[in-house]
Protein backbone atom coordinates (compact mmCIF):
# COMPACT_ATOMS: atom_id res chain seq x y z
CA UNK A 1 0.00 0.00 0.00
CA UNK A 2 1.32 3.53 -0.90
CA UNK A 3 1.22 6.35 1.80
CA UNK A 4 0.50 10.07 -0.02
CA UNK A 5 2.16 12.82 1.19
CA UNK A 6 0.61 16.08 0.65
CA UNK A 7 1.28 19.75 1.80
CA UNK A 8 -2.44 21.09 3.35
CA UNK A 9 -0.57 24.73 3.82
CA UNK A 10 1.48 26.59 6.20
CA UNK A 11 4.44 23.90 7.63
CA UNK A 12 1.94 21.18 7.67
CA UNK A 13 3.16 18.05 6.45
CA UNK A 14 0.44 14.95 6.15
CA UNK A 15 0.68 11.47 5.28
CA UNK A 16 -2.44 9.38 4.23
CA UNK A 17 -2.38 5.48 4.98
CA UNK A 18 -5.16 3.57 4.32
CA UNK A 19 -7.71 5.15 6.23
CA UNK A 20 -5.96 7.45 8.14
CA UNK A 21 -4.40 11.29 8.00
CA UNK A 22 -0.98 11.20 10.38
CA UNK A 23 -0.88 14.80 10.63
CA UNK A 24 2.82 16.53 11.46
CA UNK A 25 3.54 20.64 12.05
CA UNK A 26 6.35 22.81 12.80
CA UNK A 27 6.88 24.61 16.12
CA UNK A 28 6.09 28.23 15.45
CA UNK A 29 9.50 29.10 15.76
CA UNK A 30 10.42 26.43 12.56
CA UNK A 31 7.43 28.50 10.78
CA UNK A 32 4.09 26.63 11.72
CA UNK A 33 1.58 26.62 14.18
CA UNK A 34 2.63 23.52 16.33
CA UNK A 35 -0.34 21.72 15.80
CA UNK A 36 0.68 18.26 15.34
CA UNK A 37 3.88 16.95 16.48
CA UNK A 38 6.93 17.27 14.03
CA UNK A 39 7.44 14.53 11.62
CA UNK A 40 10.84 13.58 13.86
CA UNK A 41 8.98 13.72 17.08
CA UNK A 42 6.74 10.64 15.22
CA UNK A 43 9.65 9.01 14.47
CA UNK A 44 10.67 8.85 17.82
CA UNK A 45 7.26 7.78 18.99
CA UNK A 46 6.89 5.31 16.89
CA UNK A 47 9.98 3.76 18.10
CA UNK A 48 8.38 3.71 22.17
CA UNK A 49 4.60 2.96 21.08
CA UNK A 50 6.69 0.17 18.73
CA UNK A 51 7.79 -1.43 21.93
CA UNK A 52 4.84 -0.69 24.09
CA UNK A 53 2.66 -3.02 21.66
CA UNK A 54 4.98 -6.00 22.59
CA UNK A 55 4.84 -5.29 26.09
CA UNK A 56 1.28 -5.19 26.02
CA UNK A 57 0.80 -8.19 24.17
CA UNK A 58 3.14 -9.98 26.26
CA UNK A 59 0.94 -8.83 29.22
CA UNK A 60 -2.14 -9.67 27.58
CA UNK A 61 -1.27 -12.94 26.12
CA UNK A 62 -0.46 -14.23 30.05
CA UNK A 63 -3.13 -12.64 31.70
CA UNK A 64 -1.17 -9.76 33.16
CA UNK A 65 -2.61 -6.07 34.39
CA UNK A 66 -1.02 -3.42 32.36
CA UNK A 67 -2.75 -1.10 35.02
CA UNK A 68 0.53 0.87 36.24
CA UNK A 69 3.12 -0.17 33.76
CA UNK A 70 4.77 2.81 31.53
CA UNK A 71 7.64 3.22 29.03
CA UNK A 72 9.58 6.00 29.70
CA UNK A 73 12.23 6.77 26.88
CA UNK A 74 15.44 8.58 26.75
CA UNK A 75 16.91 9.88 23.86
CA UNK A 76 20.86 10.78 24.21
CA UNK A 77 21.95 13.45 21.15
CA UNK A 78 25.91 14.26 20.30
CA UNK A 79 26.69 17.55 21.25
CA UNK A 80 28.26 18.03 18.14
CA UNK A 81 25.69 16.80 15.85
CA UNK A 82 22.47 17.26 17.64
CA UNK A 83 21.83 13.64 16.18
CA UNK A 84 20.38 10.81 18.26
CA UNK A 85 22.79 9.19 19.69
CA UNK A 86 21.44 6.28 22.16
CA UNK A 87 17.46 5.69 22.92
CA UNK A 88 16.70 3.73 26.37
CA UNK A 89 13.74 2.57 27.07
CA UNK A 90 13.05 2.22 30.44
CA UNK A 91 9.53 -0.16 31.68
CA UNK A 92 7.96 0.77 34.91
CA UNK A 93 6.15 -1.90 36.41
CA UNK A 94 4.07 -1.60 39.65
CA UNK A 95 5.29 -3.67 42.96
CA UNK A 96 2.92 -6.17 42.80
CA UNK A 97 3.96 -6.79 38.87
CA UNK A 98 5.57 -10.94 39.04
CA UNK A 99 9.27 -10.00 39.04
CA UNK A 100 9.84 -13.31 36.98
CA UNK A 101 8.73 -11.46 34.08
CA UNK A 102 10.80 -8.46 34.15
CA UNK A 103 13.16 -9.85 31.54
CA UNK A 104 10.44 -11.16 29.37
CA UNK A 105 8.98 -7.42 29.39
CA UNK A 106 12.44 -6.73 28.00
CA UNK A 107 12.49 -9.32 25.21
CA UNK A 108 9.14 -8.18 24.05
CA UNK A 109 10.28 -4.87 24.06
CA UNK A 110 13.00 -5.56 22.21
CA UNK A 111 11.16 -7.21 19.39
CA UNK A 112 10.40 -4.20 18.32
CA UNK A 113 9.29 -3.69 14.39
CA UNK A 114 10.97 -0.12 14.24
CA UNK A 115 14.30 -1.24 15.94
CA UNK A 116 14.51 -3.96 14.12
CA UNK A 117 14.34 -1.72 10.87
CA UNK A 118 16.57 0.70 12.46
CA UNK A 119 19.31 -1.82 12.93
CA UNK A 120 18.93 -3.30 9.22
CA UNK A 121 17.70 0.10 7.48
CA UNK A 122 16.38 0.21 3.94
CA UNK A 123 17.66 1.36 1.24
CA UNK A 124 16.05 4.80 0.29
CA UNK A 125 15.62 5.84 -3.15
CA UNK A 126 14.23 9.59 -4.40
CA UNK A 127 13.24 10.73 -7.30
CA UNK A 128 11.11 12.92 -9.40
CA UNK A 129 8.08 12.37 -11.96
CA UNK A 130 5.35 14.93 -13.83
CA UNK A 131 2.21 14.20 -12.56
CA UNK A 132 -0.76 13.27 -14.71
CA UNK A 133 -3.00 16.40 -14.61
CA UNK A 134 -6.65 15.74 -13.16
Amino acid sequence: MDMVIDFPGGARVDAHYGPYTIMTDQPPAGGGEGQAPTPFSLFLASMGTCAGIYVLGFCQQRGLPTEGIKIIQRMERSMFTGMVEKVAFEIQVPPSFPEKYHSSLIRSAQLCAVKKHLENPPMFEINTVVAEPV
